[in-house]
C-alpha cells in the first residue's frame, strides 16, 4: 500500500518539479544557443531526431514486456497529428523565445490551465453551470489568466533588476532591448500554448488507446523530427544552418534531446496517463521563478515591472482555476454526502455515483455504484 502510494503521490509530484526546473533550464540554454547564431528550425528537427534515436529501443520493449492492443491506423494517424500540433507549438515557442525571453516563455505558460479549459468545454469534456462555485471561478481564473497575459505581453514597464553578471550598462542595456520584438515574442508564445492543452488532451486519448509510453513517445519524437526537418529545408535551405559546431549550439541540442524530448515527454505522458491533465497543468506557476532567477544569473537579463504584475495576475488566475476544479470534484458546497437511509442499506451519494452498504453473513460489504 505505501509502495502505491508513493508511486501515485510522492513520484509523480517530484518528478513535475524536477521536469520544470529542466524545461526552464533548457529553454535558457536554447536563448544562448539561438543569440550565438543556431537556427531553432534546425534546432528542432536535430533535437526531435536525438530523442527518437535515444528510444527506438522503446517500441521493442513495450512489446515484448506486456500485452498491448496492434498499432492501427486510427492510433498512428493520431499519433501523427500529435507530432503536427507538438511540432508547431515548438516551433512558436522556440520563436517566441528568441524574440523575447525564458522568463516571459515561463509567465505566459501559465496560459494552459485556462486554454485547457476551454477546450475541454469545445470538446465537452467540461460542464459550465454559472449557477456553481466551481464554474464561476474556473472562469474567473481563465479571464484572469488571459487578461495576465496581456499585460505580460504588452506592458514591459520600468525595469526592477538589472543582473550583475551583465557587463552593459543601463542605457545600453535600455537600447539594445528595443531591437527585440517583445510583444511579437509574447504573441508566439501564447499561440505555443493554445497548441499544448491540444497536445495534452489528444495525448490523453492515444494512452487510453494504447497505454505504452515508451511508444508513443518515440513515434511522436519521430514525426516531430521529420516534420521539424521539412519545416528546416524550406526556411534555411542547405545553407549552413545545418552545420552545427562544438558549442554550445550542440550543448543546446544534446540536452533538449535527452532531457527534453526524452525524458521530459516520456514523464509528461505518464503522468497525463496517471494523474491526467490537471495535475500536469498545477505545476506551471513553479517555472516563473526559475525562469527569473535562470536568466538573470545566466543570460545577464532584467526583470521588468510588467512581467511581474502579469506573471502574479496569471498565477492567482491559475489557481482559481485549479480550486474551481478541486471544489468540483469533491461537489459544490461540500455536500458530497446525504443523511443515511435509516431503511435498508445506507447511502452516500457522490457526484453521480452512489457508494452502498449492506450487511449480511456478518460480513459488511461496499458497492459503489455511478450512473
Amino acid at each position: 500500500m505505501a509502495e502505491m502510494n508513493c508511486y501515485r503521490e510522492v513520484l509523480p509530484f517530484a518528478a513535475m518539479v524536477t521536469m520544470e526546473c529542466v524545461n526552464v533550464g533548457l529553454n535558457t540554454l536554447f536563448k544562448a544557443a539561438t543569440s550565438a547564431g543556431m537556427s531553432y528550425h534546425v534546432f528542432v528537427a536535430y533535437a526531435y531526431a536525438v530523442a527518437a534515436l535515444v528510444l527506438l529501443p522503446a517500441p521493442f520493449v513495450s512489446r515484448s514486456s506486456r500485452v498491448l492492443p496492434p498499432m492501427n491506423f486510427s492510433i498512428i494517424s493520431k499519433i501523427a497529428l500529435l507530432g503536427i500540433i507538438g511540432s508547431s507549438s515548438q516551433i512558436m515557442g522556440y520563436t517566441g523565445i528568441s524574440y523575447s525571453s525564458p522568463a516571459l516563455a515561463s509567465a505566459i505558460s501559465n496560459l494552459i490551465p485556462a486554454f485547457t479549459f476551454i477546450f475541454a468545454i469545445i470538446f465537452r469534456m467540461e460542464s459550465v453551470a454559472l449557477g456553481r462555485t466551481s464554474s464561476q471561478a474556473k472562469l474567473l481564473g481563465t479571464i484572469l489568466s488571459i487578461s495576465g497575459a496581456f499585460i505580460v505581453t504588452l506592458y514591459k514597464g520600468p525595469p526592477l533588476i538589472i543582473s550583475s553578471n551583465s557587463s552593459i550598462t543601463l542605457h545600453q542595456h535600455l537600447h539594445s532591448t528595443k531591437n527585440s520584438n517583445w510583444i511579437l515574442g509574447g504573441i508566439f508564445l501564447t499561440a505555443e500554448y493554445i497548441l499544448v492543452p491540444l497536445w495534452y488532451i489528444l495525448q490523453t486519448q492515444i494512452m487510453k488507446e494504447y497505454p505504452a509510453e515508451l511508444t508513443v513517445v518515440f513515434f511522436y519524437n519521430l514525426s516531430v523530427s521529420i516534420i521539424g526537418a521539412i519545416v528546416a529545408l524550406i526556411t534555411e535551405g542547405t545553407s549552413s544552418a545545418w552545420v552545427v559546431r562544438p558549442n554550445i549550439a550542440l550543448v543546446s541540442i544534446l540536452c533538449s534531446g535527452f532531457l527534453g524530448s526524452c525524458l521530459n515527454n516520456t514523464v509528461h505522458t505518464w503522468a497525463l496517463h496517471l494523474k491526467g491533465p490537471v495535475f500536469v497543468a498545477m505545476f506551471k506557476p513553479l517555472s516563473i521563478a526559475i525562469a527569473v532567477a535562470m536568466g538573470i544569473m545566466f543570460l545577464g537579463e532584467t526583470l521588468y515591472l510588467g512581467s511581474v504584475i502579469g506573471a502574479t495576475i496569471i498565477s492567482i488566475g491559475f489557481y482559481t482555476v485549479m480550486w474551481g476544479k478541486a471544489k468540483e470534484e469533491v461537489g459544490d458546497d461540500g455536500d458530497t454526502a446525504s443523511p443515511e437511509s435509516p431503511e435498508g442499506p445506507s447511502v452516500t451519494r457522490l457526484q453521480g455515483c452512489k457508494v452502498t452498504r449492506s450487511t449480511g453473513l456478518g460480513r459488511s460489504r461496499k458497492a459503489l455504484i455511478c450512473t
